[in-house]
């Protein structure tokens, strides 16, 4: 959802995968990325809708993904909890030299 956000109007499936690969530095599939969307809106997430058909494309269109109030709601309570499991490990605090 992260890279969703971050995308705004331009969050479809390749800047997607590029967004989340130049992040963490890990190769992420399109298959995997497109099968997390899917849970993603069915439960109300995120959402999709498809824009026109595009030459380059061979005239397939781009399905584009917006993060909904409930998601954003849902990173906000993600964020929080990792927060406070971060907490009180003195080993994950200290910073390298």
């Amino acid at each position: 959802m992260l890279a969703v956000i971050r995308l705004h109007e331009s969050a479809y499936g390749v800047p997607i995968v590029k967004e989340i690969e130049e992040h963490t530095g890990r190769e992420a599939s399109i298959g995997s990325v497109y099968a997390t969307l899917e849970r993603l809106e069915q439960k109300c997430f995120i959402s999709s809708s498809v824009g026109e058909s595009t030459p380059e494309r061979g005239g397939r269109a781009k399905r584009y993904f917006r993060v909904t109030k409930a998601g954003l709601r849902e990173v906000s309570k993600t964020r929080q909890a990792l927060t406070k499991m971060w907490e009180g490990l003195p080993i994950l605090e200290r910073r390298p030299a």
